[in-house]
């Protein structure tokens, strides 16, 4: 079917322009978008969700003796994590713990960079975050979903500091991420209704050859691309996986109302549907007040929602290639967690055909802060980054051109993946 089969009502093309969704400037990775009805082959996916503000690991999955939460046993034995979170208690098979996450920033924003790059900020250039090395990497360029998608979790009180948001930098504009603000609503705008769009695609069509053939620059080849891969993807059969309306209600219930299950099983849909990396984004994690006030009031929709999307990858099949991250960007400071904490933290990761049901490193038992101190297998920010591209299947130290023509590895040279979850 061709561009100008399709039809719009005014109404609709003006909301489309206004939210930018016939825009190349504004929604670059429509230029990755080519026919429709080409799937994706099987092959490595990423879910990262992140926790924005920076969870309590001695509230989540570190907890101490002395700590204000009990722990409780899992399915692994030997392993224990706090008893609020017993679903996830159950998936531990499934899961690996890194206890010994060790960084040097207290800073959010700067964190943030670190955490999504494993590159300290800098003021030359910016890095891409992994998200969009795994679009340049292991997304399809000739598909009409795309690469990468960002889900708004919603936002709890608190803050976390100035947001980060990724970015493709030298990877090209066409690997930056789609947007989805409410996964209740999925992609606005996206279904289109009306019968005069051949029309209006027609006189469009013109002033943009015309405009075109005066003009012959990168951007304005990029906006015309923009707006014919907007249209593949409103046509394409694979855009109903941002609909959550059919996913049976028990399943809905399973990953619950919580905007976080919502983005958990959106997140599933769309990996489900072609898409190779989602970064679920809840923000609000900054508990300078005590982390315990907030966690009991969090656990249950963060244990519901990332356990089922922990099984539900599983009872599918998917879970294998599909690599689950549960992050932020540093921890809380030993005991009621009212700081920010880099020295010694933690995060999980579950599933992409990782050595899991175990723990990687250690934090102290003793002494005036229990869990103050990494006292077994540090692991950095660059290693880590460098941990998620192989188990995506992708070369850490793979070289693209920066600004300045310089050669600049996915992960720095000295990164050094965690082997013990690799195998």
């Amino acid at each position: 079917m061709a561009i100008a089969d399709f039809h719009l009502k005014r109404r609709d093309w003006l909301k489309l322009s206004a939210a930018g969704l016939l825009s190349g400037v504004s929604v670059p990775w429509f230029e990755s978008l080519a026919s429709a009805g080409i799937a994706r082959p099987r092959g490595k996916a990423c879910i990262l969700l992140w926790m924005d503000g920076g969870p309590s690991q001695q509230h989540t999955f570190d907890p101490k003796p002395t700590g204000e939460f009990k722990s409780m046993p899992t399915s692994v034995p030997g392993i224990h994590i706090v008893e609020q979170l017993p679903q996830l208690a159950q998936c531990m098979e499934d899961m690996a713990i890194v206890r010994s996450m060790s960084t040097e920033i207290n800073d959010h924003y700067d964190a943030k960079y670190f955490l999504h790059t494993g590159y300290k900020r800098t003021t030359a250039f910016e890095h891409p975050s992994i998200g969009s090395i795994a679009s340049s990497e292991i997304g399809l360029v000739d598909d009409d979903m795309p690469a990468f998608v960002t889900i708004d979790a919603g936002f709890d009180k608190g803050n976390g500091g100035r947001l980060y948001r990724s970015v493709p930098a030298y990877l090209g504009p066409q690997h930056a991420p789609l947007a989805v603000h409410d996964p209740s609503e999925g992609l606005e705008n996206l279904v289109p209704s009306s019968d005069d769009m051949r029309a209006r695609l027609t006189l469009l069509n013109k002033g943009e050859d015309a405009f075109a053939k005066q003009y012959a620059l990168p951007a304005v080849a990029a906006k015309r691309s923009a707006f014919d891969r907007a249209v593949r993807l409103m046509r394409s059969p694979r855009a109903k996986a941002f609909n959550l309306d059919e996913e049976p209600q028990k399943l809905r219930e399973a990953y619950g109302e919580h905007q976080f299950g919502k983005s958990c099983l959106l997140a599933r849909r769309l990996i489900e549907a072609g898409v190779s990396f989602v970064e679920v984004f809840h923000r609000g994690w900054d508990d300078h007040e005590g982390a315990a006030k907030r966690i009991d009031a969090r656990a249950p929709w963060m244990d519901a929602g990332m356990a089922t999307l922990i099984r539900d990858l599983k009872v599918r099949g998917m879970l294998e290639d599909t690599l689950v991250v549960w992050m932020g960007e540093f921890g809380r400071s030993p005991g009621n967690g009212n700081g920010h904490f880099c020295r010694a933290w933690s995060t999980v990761l579950a599933g992409g055909g990782l050595q899991t049901g175990q723990v990687v490193g250690k934090t102290s038992e003793e002494g005036k802060n229990p869990g103050g101190e990494v006292v077994e297998r540090p692991v950095s920010a660059p290693d880590f980054i460098a941990t998620l591209c192989r188990a995506m299947g992708i070369d850490p130290h793979k070289e693209f051109m920066a600004p300045g023509m310089r050669p600049m590895p996915l992960a720095e040279k000295t990164a050094e993946p965690i082997v013990e979850l690799l195998g």
